[in-house]
């Protein structure tokens, strides 16, 4: 009964990939548990690259699985954009399972994210605009349309008039912007429900039953630990719990059933959009990283923030998530530095932590106290195990491993998907 968790630790883009490549063909299925098309991730197979959103990794790999969660929040065009993008280079997806119970990003929360993120200015949250949001909002404000909703006209019709009517008042009378006509979104979504049905199904009940006869789940995060809306660094977060215990929430199946949990660090630390971050470089340093990195986002193609790597961050991602293997990528991208430093504590107004403060108005003002270790200048992607890495090099990695209070079990040594040292098993 292998249920295999694997998350972001920092604040995502970390390189999940490198992670799923060693559980490979060991996995029966695949399941996205939080998140919408507000993430990007890309699979690559021989030469062939793939640019995904919103379907899980696993949609590449016919002998696997792919599953959509309950937790994730599910735009069906995209979906269908995505759909049609990789069956048109011959990638088989009638075997993707979309669960029920999923919300759905209508095209009144697109209009609604961005007018709003708008309106916020200098307050504002650095949202993707895709809607993710304001479908979340919904789901909790128990105004929010579900796959299965998509099927029975009246319903659908009484759920879209319910959800669009306080949505119309403030489109109308505080952003100044045309009511939404709701007979007309209905019958949007009522098309797009006929073709999203093939795949619809009770997707926990599935999961469960693969658990219970003994096949390996990979449930699959979107975002990572310092965005998850209870423990990242509000409100600068997304809208879902991309932490190890979104993985239940997001699918259906029960914390018993998780016998692994991974999670994946980049050697050092980038940020996407507004938010604190304690070891961000404002200097040639983080120009430096971003561009030996090749730091842009796959969803956004925005430039990420580049800092050190932070120990604290990644303790608070280890008690958090219960983490019980660190994959540490792009260990490469640091290959030339005489000197790395690395964030083991911050000093807030002249008091040192050594953990995360809970409080974020500390956090902001968080400065980074390093610690300094020697680098190297040996190339690294033709190390096939630990002890071929430059000892130095080993050393950085112990040096992580200790400071982060869990095991590095994979260590990723250059760009391409084979570039990995496999240091434990990462499934049993």
């Amino acid at each position: 009964m292998p249920g295999i968790v694997l998350i972001g630790a920092q604040w995502g883009d970390e390189g999940k990939g490198k992670a799923t490549d060693l559980i490979g063909t060991k996995v029966d299925y695949v399941a996205r548990f939080n998140g919408g098309n507000n993430a990007g991730h890309s699979v690559v197979v021989g030469n062939e690259s793939y640019a995904l959103h919103l379907l899980p990794s696993g949609i590449i790999n016919p002998h696997l699985t792919p599953v959509i969660g309950n937790g994730v929040v599910v735009d069906p065009e995209v979906l269908f954009e995505e759909i049609d993008g990789l069956e048109a280079r011959g990638i088989d997806c009638s075997h993707l399972k979309v669960s029920e119970a999923a919300h759905i990003i209508a095209p009144y929360h697109r209009t609604l994210d961005k007018v709003t993120e708008r309106f916020l200015g200098k307050h504002k949250i650095g949202t993707t605009g895709r809607g993710i949001g304001p479908a979340y909002a919904d789901k909790i404000n128990r105004v929010g349309i579900r796959v299965h909703d998509l099927f029975n006209a009246d319903h659908l019709h009484d759920k879209v008039e319910a959800s669009l009517h306080q949505k119309n008042q403030m489109l109308v009378k505080l952003y100044n912007r045309r009511p939404i006509d709701v007979d007309q979104t209905t019958e949007e979504l009522l098309k797009l429900g006929e073709r999203l049905k093939p795949y619809v199904a009770n997707t926990g009940l599935i999961l469960n039953k693969a658990l219970d006869e003994g096949k390996t789940v990979l449930f699959e995060g979107a975002q990572a630990t310092m965005l998850d809306v209870d423990h990242g660094t509000y409100p600068f977060v997304t809208s879902s719990n991309p932490t190890a215990g979104g993985a239940c929430t997001g699918t259906g199946v029960g914390p018993t059933k998780i016998t692994r949990v991974i999670g994946v660090s980049k050697a050092y630390v980038t940020r996407v959009g507004e938010g604190p971050f304690p070891t961000e470089l404002f200097d040639e340093s983080g120009e430096w990283l971003r561009q030996q990195g090749h730091e842009f986002g796959v969803t956004t193609g925005r430039p990420r923030r580049c800092g050190w790597f932070d120990a604290v961050v990644n303790r608070y991602a280890s008690q958090v998530n219960g983490l019980t293997d660190i994959v540490l990528t792009k260990l490469d991208v640091l290959t030339g530095l005489k000197e790395i430093p690395i964030c083991v504590a911050y000093d807030v107004d002249g008091e040192r932590h050594d953990d995360m403060p809970t409080d974020q108005a500390a956090f902001a003002a968080a400065k980074p106290i390093y610690e300094t270790m020697p680098g190297w200048d040996e190339d690294i992607s033709n190390c096939h195990t630990f002890e071929e890495l430059p000892a130095t090099c080993q050393a950085y990695v112990k040096r992580l491993e200790e400071l982060s209070n869990c095991r590095i079990s994979a260590i990723g040594t250059g760009p391409q998907r084979d570039h990995i040292i496999s240091v434990h098993s990462l499934i049993d």
